[in-house]
């Protein structure tokens, strides 16, 4: 496997995405070590008993913290930048700390990385930064910016710099899975909007499309996996299916449906099988094996509201069974 003997930093490894990613990589393949970074020391505890592997490093630190990270990048060999505070209220309410951690926390990364010759970089996005509308998503925008245009700053050096855009994942922290399951205990559930449709992905799916994105990545590209859609409603239907539904309304920088590719970026996206790459337009881009890939149509849109891909509650109700969720 690519991983085989790299020494792998993770940024927010005591995260969801970071759990499922310590448990498959050290399942598929044998890396020299995984350095776990986040600012919890009780999380690392737990991950460090979870696991009891001597692979595992765990660093307590902060991503806005620039020291920090040069010694914790020191040596590594690929960084998985996954970072982020992620909650779209929060954000809303607490913008310059979201700045701070999502856009500051980046260009600490993207100088870390550079100046330890980190060979691989790829961070984490989300669909809601494709037109954001909420400060949450407009970070996540300049973050994408920031790591695809890190290119130009390595010179001569290896290090290259990519990203990963995906939609929401079930069952996280945060997501929304968990408080249908909580609150159907009362008989009732809120809603924001019965027409909200969303993209939809396992942890697992989103951490094997990372896995496969680092061993592909050649430095500039987004890549975005194609996953199905669902209506909000329907996933009520799904989880809570006797329940009453209390429409409460949009929350602050909510949008009705998501997009994971505009019609901008259409011209630079090219279909390869089971994901779509989007080139950057610098010169300085290389990557020239993608061109076996097929380019989209004029026009091209890739949103929840018109996925030809979707889940049914039925579908959607085995993928959560398999994923250990009471449905």
């Amino acid at each position: 496997m690519y991983l085989d003997g790299k020494t792998i930093l993770l940024t927010g490894g005591t995260g969801s995405f970071g759990q499922k990613f310590v448990e498959l990589v050290l399942k598929d393949a044998d890396p020299a070590s995984i350095r776990v970074y986040s600012r919890g020391e009780h999380r690392q505890l737990e991950m460090q008993q979870r696991f009891n592997d001597d692979r595992l490093r765990f660093f307590i630190g902060d991503v806005r913290d620039r020291d920090r990270l040069y010694r914790a990048m020191n040596g590594a060999d690929i960084v998985v930048h996954a970072a982020a505070l992620k909650q779209v209220p929060l954000a809303e309410y607490n913008p310059i700390e979201a700045v701070k951690t999502n856009i500051e926390g980046a260009i600490n990364v993207i100088d870390a990385a550079i100046d330890n010759k980190v060979e691989k970089i790829l961070a984490i996005s989300t669909d809601k930064a494709v037109h954001p509308e909420n400060l949450y998503g407009a970070t996540k925008l300049v973050m994408e910016k920031l790591l695809i245009q890190g290119n130009a700053y390595t010179g001569g050096r290896k290090t290259r710099f990519s990203c990963a855009r995906y939609g929401n994942v079930l069952g996280s922290q945060g997501s929304v899975i968990p408080l249908f399951i909580k609150q159907r205990e009362n008989g009732s559930v809120t809603l924001t909007d019965q027409r909200m449709t969303r993209f939809w992905l396992s942890l697992e799916q989103g951490v094997r499309f990372v896995i496969n994105c680092l061993e592909q990545m050649h430095g500039g590209e987004i890549f975005v996996p194609k996953i199905p859609s669902m209506t909000m409603i329907d996933m009520v239907t799904a989880i809570a299916p006797n329940c009453q539904v209390e429409v409460i309304g949009i929350r602050p920088g909510e949008k009705l449906h998501e997009e994971l590719i505009s019609e901008d970026e259409a011209r630079l996206t090219v279909d390869v099988e089971d994901m779509y790459v989007i080139k950057p337009s610098h010169p300085w881009w290389q990557g020239a094996n993608w061109a076996q890939g097929k380019p989209v149509k004029e026009g091209f849109r890739y949103a929840s509201n018109t996925n030809s891909w979707t889940y049914t509650p039925e579908q959607l109700q085995e993928l959560l069974r398999k994923e250990g969720w009471d449905c």
